[in-house]
């Protein structure tokens, strides 16, 4: 049978940072079903990138056209994340997490059919949308089935599972392409993922509905969704159009504007799609700050190093990737422990010290030529990734505890939205740095650019440490 939680009603429900829950004696097969869900959206946010010269040889189209395979899915995680953290909240985190789970499992075998490049997209959009019910979930059923001192623990294992996905989709992705097919690549979500479902139907309990009745907040869905579609597809064009030319500029200025008509729907919507009441609490403002900045660093290590070791060091791509490991692997010997730390002294002090690592590394690698040794750059990679896998559970354990139990569902979201925030944010201010310094200074734009923009991650990443410090 399901277990039922009931959702606290309080619109002002104070900052639930000590709560205890009714044990849930299936939660750790609770932790198996988002587990999976975690991995399965992780892998696919690079494993498609591996296999899309082959995807597009097949379909013969060009490289603007095959980009859209991977666009699109971004495109679809990040517009909905709010919109189903919402609904999570309104109608339980379960039916949305199991339709999602339903959507990504049915669309995968929908993009292994495709029959065209085109149809792939649209396949990978609607993939997107599940992806992006599963993320907006996540979270939150974990932190409604285990008590706030196991919280740091089992988001750290999250974590894990996570940092397992974006270390093995790549070769995963190849492995798959290389010895079966491209389509490969989406049907091994299927058995995966109908396990993961038939976990989360058994096990995950159900919440009851919060007795105060909320209505939905339509208008400012889908102001959020334009201006955030606006937004990412600017930060992924700007490379290609030039950071400064007309039609870059023009959809950064319709998404700033379409933010700010989204904030002020919001302060005048009854039941705002995003309780602006939340960011008034200090420790979920800052830790959303520090979150949005360590991904705008590590984004930008993940963006520029390859150019770096490859085009300017000269190794080849199998060294250059088995140096770049050291990151995840790091982040993945780190974030359990470090979380399960947090519960036993707190959540502050993990985050500050993982943004100031990260900070170090990201300063050393400011300091790089073409002819430092590798063991210095693998020591500053090494830093970034342990200094990342100590602050992640600890600052997600602090953002879902300061929310109220009944809007852990948009905690969640903006959660979710503050990771893809960051990796688009990093890649775009990385990339504009990187570009404009080889237009202006032929002969040693390169290294300037790398150096600046890993100045500028490192200085981010100190940002991040001092709102980890402020927050309480």
């Amino acid at each position: 049978m399901e277990t039922t939680v009931s959702a606290d009603s309080s619109m002002n429900h104070p900052p639930a940072l000590n709560e205890e829950i009714a044990e849930n004696p299936h939660r750790w097969l609770v932790m198996a079903a988002v587990g999976v869900g975690s991995l399965l959206s992780s892998i696919d946010n690079n494993v498609v990138n591996i296999a899309l010269p082959t995807i597009r040889h097949q379909f013969g189209a060009d490289v603007a056209r095959a980009e859209w395979v991977v666009a699109s899915y971004l495109l679809a995680i990040c517009s909905f994340l709010l919109t189903f953290g919402r609904l999570g909240d309104m109608h339980g985190q379960k039916p949305i997490y199991i339709w999602g789970f339903f959507t990504f499992v049915a669309s995968s075998a929908l993009c292994g059919l495709a029959p065209s490049i085109s149809m792939l997209i649209v396949f990978r959009a609607v993939q997107g949308i599940g992806a992006s019910m599963l993320l907006s979930s996540a979270t939150a059923i974990l932190a409604n089935n285990f008590p706030a001192s196991q919280r740091g623990r089992v988001l750290g294992l999250q974590v894990l599972m996570v940092y397992i996905g974006s270390m093995t989709g790549p070769s995963l992705g190849g492995w798959l392409t290389d010895h079966f097919s491209w389509r490969a690549v989406f049907y091994i979500n299927v058995p995966i993922g109908l396990t993961a479902l038939y976990l989360s139907t058994r096990y995950i309990p159900r919440r009851k509905p919060s007795q105060h009745r909320e209505k939905f907040d339509f208008a400012g869905a889908a102001m959020f969704a334009t201006a955030f579609s606006i937004l990412i597809l600017a930060l992924n064009q700007g490379h290609a159009h030039g950071w400064v030319s007309p039609y870059i500029v023009r959809m950064f200025t319709a998404a700033i504007l379409l933010l700010a008509t989204f904030l002020w729907i919001e302060k005048r919507a009854p039941h705002p799609l995003l309780d602006l009441s939340m960011f008034r609490v200090a420790q979920f403002s800052l830790s959303t700050v520090a979150a949005v900045c360590n991904y705008i660093s590590m984004s930008t290590l993940l963006f520029l190093m390859p150019f770096y070791l490859i085009q300017g060091y000269g190794l080849s791509s199998s060294h250059a990737g088995l140096l770049m490991t050291i990151q995840p692997v790091l982040m993945v010997l780190s974030a359990p422990s470090f979380g399960a730390i947090s519960d036993r002294i707190g959540t502050r002090w993990p985050a500050m010290i993982g943004t100031a690592l990260t900070a170090a590394g990201m300063l050393l690698l400011s300091r790089i030529t073409l002819s430092t040794p590798l063991s210095y750059i693998g020591i500053a990679i090494g830093l970034a990734g342990l200094g990342t896998g100590i602050f992640v559970a600890p600052n997600n354990s602090t953002i879902l505890g300061s929310a109220p139990t009944h809007r852990r569902g948009i905690a969640s979201g903006v959660l979710a939205t503050a990771r893809y925030t960051g990796m688009i944010l990093g890649v775009g201010i990385s990339g504009a740095i990187f570009t404009t310094s080889l237009s202006s200074h032929v002969q040693t734009g390169f290294l300037t650019g790398i150096q600046v923009s890993f100045m500028v991650a490192g200085t981010t990443s100190l940002a991040g440490c001092i709102a980890s410090a402020a927050r309480e």
